[in-house]
């Protein structure tokens, strides 16, 4: 049987298969080539690159209600920054006006004109009940984000020590258990009992206990993973307790640390409003304090505004808050990035 082949240009016709050699008559520059060997190429992944942040944020936004609570998050913020930087409040800029005082948002624009600093009406004082919430809010979140940042901070250091070392352990738990049987909103009561009710008072009161609770969460989590072989590995080599809590075992826990996060700064707003409705708040105009100064409202036909706006407000900004965070600490989990 013939067999037609082709080699470069030329067709070869044989008889036989096994008298082939396709290689015959070719240079050593056509049989072979050099191929130039790179040591940095050598060590390239083939694999897809991995950002873990990047991915993060992909699967966060897969969800459209996180842009939409996302973006109320940011026009809430920017409100309660931004909005009293350009406007002036005067709590008793009305005092005199009798006319001013108790007004629904109707009653108030036809008072002073259409404006949007009466939307919402006007309050005791014959202040503007609109710009009393964004001012309180400011103070209100500004309160949170600083109680939690503390709280935090000290907590997941101290908790990822704490479950580590186990000297570390037999002492925090004796401690853990003398003050955990404490009411944390009445430790929080008597320290402002104690000083006056100022924002720093209130920093102070949340955090002198309020770290203890994440530490000892941070510590059972450390606990599920410190005696895995790598963290046996690294104390055979010497490498110090410290570091291998900071290096090997908090990376692996940031979806925990930031769904912690998202539960505990709502709380401290809730907090705050509790306080300050029983008489034990801020005596700066946060949320709590409006609510509590129009207390008396509620329940009185036509002034109704000047009590739920800011319990609305204070409500929505908790609820975005957790809501934001939850999700966050989900995207945050490698497991959702596959």
């Amino acid at each position: 049987m013939n067999v037609d082949f082709k080699l470069g240009k030329h067709v070869v016709i044989v008889d036989n298969l096994e008298e082939i050699d396709p290689t015959q008559g070719m240079s050593d520059e056509e049989l072979f080539s050099v191929i130039n060997h790179s040591d940095l190429e050598s060590e390239k992944i083939t694999a897809p690159r991995y950002s873990y942040w990047q991915s993060v944020f992909r699967v966060f936004f897969r969800k459209k209600i996180n842009i939409v609570m996302l973006g109320l998050l940011a026009v809430i913020v920017l409100m309660a920054y931004l909005y009293p930087v350009f406007v002036e409040y005067d709590k008793f800029g009305n005092l005199l006006n009798a006319s001013a005082k108790h007004l629904t948002p109707s009653a108030a624009i036809s008072q002073f004109g259409f404006s949007i600093h009466w939307i919402l009406g006007a309050g005791a004082a014959g202040q503007s009940t609109f710009d009393a919430i964004w001012y309180g809010s400011q103070i209100s979140i500004s309160l949170a984000l600083v109680v939690a940042l503390i709280n935090m901070t000290v907590g997941v250091i101290v908790g990822a020590v704490w479950g580590f070392s186990k000297k570390v352990d037999n002492v925090m738990m004796i401690v853990y258990n003398i003050i955990a049987n404490l009411p944390y909103i009445l430790v929080i009561s008597v320290m402002v009992m104690l000083f006056s009710a100022g924002f720093w008072t209130m920093v102070f009161a949340m955090t002198i206990t309020g770290w203890l609770s994440i530490a000892y969460f941070i510590r059972t989590q450390v606990v599920i993973i410190r005696d895995r072989e790598y963290n046996l590995a690294s104390r055979c080599l010497g490498t110090s307790t410290i570091r291998i809590a900071m290096k090997n075992i908090l990376p692996f826990m940031t979806s925990v640390i930031v769904t912690l996060a998202a539960t505990e700064i709502p709380s401290y707003i809730s907090y705050e409003v509790f306080l300050a409705y029983i008489g034990m708040g801020l005596k700066e105009m946060s949320l709590g304090r409006l609510i509590y100064e129009a207390e008396s409202a509620m329940l009185t036909p036509g002034w109704g505004f000047e009590f739920w706006s800011p319990v609305a407000v204070a409500s929505i900004i908790t609820i975005v808050l957790y809501v934001v965070g939850q999700n966050l600490g989900d995207a945050s989990d490698p497991r959702t990035h596959m």
